[in-house]
């Protein structure tokens, strides 16, 4: 599979390539910024003619340059093309058959250009269009045969622009299933509309009674909904613009963005029928003589019928109660961003007497409005009021009470100044925003609650679950929360939906596979995983939790520990067994007494050497041996060598008596035991080794052993000084291994065995005393 993406891959970027190779042969600029979805944008790049993009292009960007001309060549081969953008060029002439080849052709931008006139041929064959923009270019009329007749699926067209003068009915002959129609018609309105087609009219001057004439075709064609933009109007234009509405049902009239040149007198017009009108829209209202400007208490015609109203942005700073008492069928209004007051808003709402009675969605926000009780108290007595949009207000504290109507679900508070909840908000809202205030916590109990929107306040933990029994979403993005875990959630029964990103994450083991177990099972979090990115530790900061990886050295150290120790004592222990088993510790100790013993020697052969003085030999023989086998060597070996009674039988001459070295007589006190050894053997001509069981259980004897082992079989010495006295049978598999020189001499070396018999003794005694007179001879 990844081959065969990296051959696509591949082929694409030869494609692009190569119809780059193609338009430097055909002399036309190219354009290669094109993207892995064939959406190329090459606006604002100064092209002076339509450069050639790849045949596979989907989407073409080619607004604000400077091209001028189409021509049949420029788009040919884009079959695959589904929109084109042309807007903001200079372009003046258009060849009949530039867009032949545009079969999948869905949106095509053509405004603000040159065109002087318009050409049907241009979409003979754009049977799939469904998009028209041709507003703002000098053409003073549609033409003829109609433009749009081949437009079946047209769906938003705009024309019209300051050099139109002229429209007829047949102007969109073909066009019959329009959801947007725009027209820049500079006071020129025919009969161009539909009654299901909202009709929106832009730049317009309604000041002269003839300025209203256009209008009477689109009553004609009982119209349902009109909107209005950058409108003029005088008082003597909206009174006869009433008239020719007159019995027409409009249901929607939105003017965005009106300049009122009269001071409100309409009432000429009260006989009309107005009773179809069910939604006012006003915004960006400017009366230009604002203080002569009369009320609308003579206009009950027209506000007794409309059920939604919205005047916002329009310096609206009191609506009088008279006013209000005319809107008795209103259920929605809107007056937001204007310059409401906590004093003006009670007399728009008429203090505490019963008005705007069928109201159920009151939107007051963006107003300077600085009392929570007082808004509170005004509206306790819309007895169906539903929803209540009091956001972005000047509100700092909230009362610990409030009175709230009872049919009140819908309440945002948001953008305020609050920094605390109480028991003000009402127990009846299902639906509460309190987005970019300034809460830490949140301690109000809401059982009916459904959602609840928190973002951008100064939350470092989720709200009590408990709170909420009901709550479905929470939002609770930008605020200044670290982490949350299973536990933190397991007190919202109901919640299905979670947007708590942009926040600042501590990437924890806990954490990050939690995030990412919702997002792999797409349960909870619907906010996406870009929004929840890490802030630390610092070396992850930056990185999306979702691609978080923390090692098992972070996120269990506890159990790496116990497991390291667990290891490093288990090898401890087995080094340990093999140590001793291998007596490595006896060649540790060996080898550290050995260096020692061998520097103490060598200061002693100095001074030797500096005073002139051979190493004195004080004895004929050193005698190790076990303690249990002393009764043997002071009643057997020292009389018989170092007090001999007769001659040797064989022997000329008697006996000559030899001097014995014993760790038990001769060892000097004080002295460390190991430079004892050392200087006696060193001090003595030979070594005789008394073996038995005994010995080679014996502590004395093995330290005895082990260092004449370093001293004896060092090699160094030309001389075999061991010699070996066995007072019971002992093999050689019975002396340590470590011993491997002892062991490999008792192999090779004639050594005394001790006889039992008395009358073998005497041979015993000669042989052991050639053995020590052999350095003599």
């Amino acid at each position: 599979m990844g081959h065969l993406t990296g051959c696509y891959f591949t082929f694409l970027l030869l494609s692009l390539a190569q119809a780059q190779r193609s338009n430097a042969d055909n002399g036309q600029p190219s354009c290669d910024r094109c993207n892995l979805h064939f959406y190329c944008n090459c606006s604002h790049s100064g092209f002076s003619t339509v450069p050639m993009v790849t045949d596979s292009a989907v989407t073409l960007d080619l607004s604000f340059n400077n091209i001028t001309m189409v021509t049949n060549h420029s788009l040919k081969g884009h079959r695959q093309l589904k929109t084109l953008d042309l807007h903001g060029n200079r372009i003046a002439e258009i060849h009949p058959s530039a867009f032949d080849s545009l079969w999948s052709l869905e949106k095509l931008d053509l405004s603000e250009n040159q065109l002087t006139a318009l050409n049907h041929q241009w979409f003979s064959k754009l049977s799939a269009l469904q998009e028209l923009n041709l507003l703002n270019n000098p053409y003073s009329h549609l033409g003829s045969p109609p433009v749009f007749q081949e437009l079946v699926r047209l769906r938003k067209l705009a024309f019209g622009g300051p050099a139109l003068q002229e429209l007829t009915r047949g102007d969109l002959s073909g066009v019959t299933q329009l959801e947007e129609f725009t027209v820049h018609a500079n006071n020129l309105i025919s009969d161009v509309s539909y009654p299901e087609t909202p009709l929106t009219l832009e730049d317009l001057h309604v000041t002269r009674e003839d300025s209203v004439k256009p209008f009477r075709a689109v009553a004609k064609k009982r119209l349902r909904s009109m909107n209005m933009r950058n409108i003029l109007a005088s008082d003597e234009a909206i009174i006869n613009l009433l008239m020719v509405f007159d019995g027409v049902p409009l249901s929607v009239f939105s003017v965005d963005g009106v300049t009122l040149a009269g001071v409100g007198r309409w009432e000429k017009a009260n006989w009309t029928d107005q009773r179809s009108i069910d939604e006012f829209f006003i915004k960006d209202v400017v009366v230009l003589n604002v203080w002569s400007f009369f009320s609308f208490l003579q206009l009950k015609f027209l506000l007794e019928y409309p059920r939604k109203v919205s005047v916002i942005n329009s310096k609206v700073f009191v609506m009088p109660c008279l006013t209000s008492h005319l809107l008795v069928n209103l259920q929605y209004l809107d007056l937001s961003d204007n310059l409401l007051t906590d004093l003006t808003l009670t007399e728009t709402l008429c203090g505490r007497n019963k008005t705007l009675t069928e109201l159920r969605v009151l939107n007051i926000s963006g107003n300077a409005l600085k009392s929570l009780a007082t808004t509170s108290s005004l509206v306790e007595k819309l007895s169906k009021l539903t929803h209540l949009d009091i956001s972005r207000t000047g509100y700092v504290d909230m009362p610990s009470t409030c009175p709230w109507p009872r049919t009140l679900r819908y309440l945002n508070i948001s953008r305020a100044k609050l920094s605390t909840t109480t028991g003000c908000l009402p127990q009846t809202l299902e639906v509460l925003d309190m987005s970019y205030n300034n809460l830490r916590d949140f301690t109000t109990f809401l059982p009916r609650l459904r959602e609840l929107h928190l973002s951008g306040n100064k939350f470092q933990l989720l709200p009590p679950g408990h709170l909420f029994p009901n709550l479905q979403k929470l939002t609770i993005q930008s605020n200044t929360l670290n982490m949350f875990s299973p536990l933190d959630l397991q007190s919202y029964s109901r919640l299905d939906d979670l947007q708590a990103g942009l926040n600042k994450f501590v990437c924890s083991c806990e954490f990050v596979p939690f995030i990412q177990s919702k997002f792999r099972t797409r349960d909870l979090l619907t906010d996406g995983v870009e929004s929840y990115i890490c802030d630390s530790p610092l070396y992850m900061q930056g990185e999306q939790v979702s691609r978080a990886s923390l090692s098992v050295v972070v996120c269990h150290r506890v159990l790496l520990v116990s497991v390291s120790c667990g290891v490093a004592l288990f090898l401890g222990i087995l080094l340990s067994v093999l140590l001793w088993r291998l007596h490595a510790l006896w060649y540790l100790k060996m080898t550290w007494a050995w260096i020692k013993t061998k520097r103490n020697a060598r200061r002693r052969q100095w001074h030797r050497d500096t005073e002139g003085s051979a190493t004195l030999l004080s004895y004929d023989a050193f005698v190790s041996y076990s303690e249990r086998d002393a009764s043997w060597v002071e009643n057997f070996l020292v009389p018989e060598l170092e007090e001999p009674s007769e001659a040797d039988p064989g022997s000329s001459g008697s006996p000559h008596p030899l001097t014995l070295c014993l760790h038990k007589r001769d060892f000097l006190p004080g002295n460390w035991i190991v430079d004892n050894i050392m200087s006696a053997m060193e001090r003595s001509r030979r070594t005789i080794f008394v073996l038995s069981e005994n010995f080679v259980q014996s502590d004395w004897c093995r330290y005895e052993l082990d260092f004449s082992h370093f001293w004896l079989f060092d090699g160094r010495s030309g001389r075999e000084a061991a010699i070996l006295i066995l007072l019971e049978p002992l093999s050689g598999d019975d002396i340590p291994k470590r011993f491997c020189k002892l062991r490999k001499l008792m192999s090779s070396t004639t050594y005394l065995v001790w006889p039992q018999e008395e009358e073998r003794r005497g041979e015993f005694w000669r042989s052991l005393r050639n053995a020590l007179r052999e350095d003599d001879d």
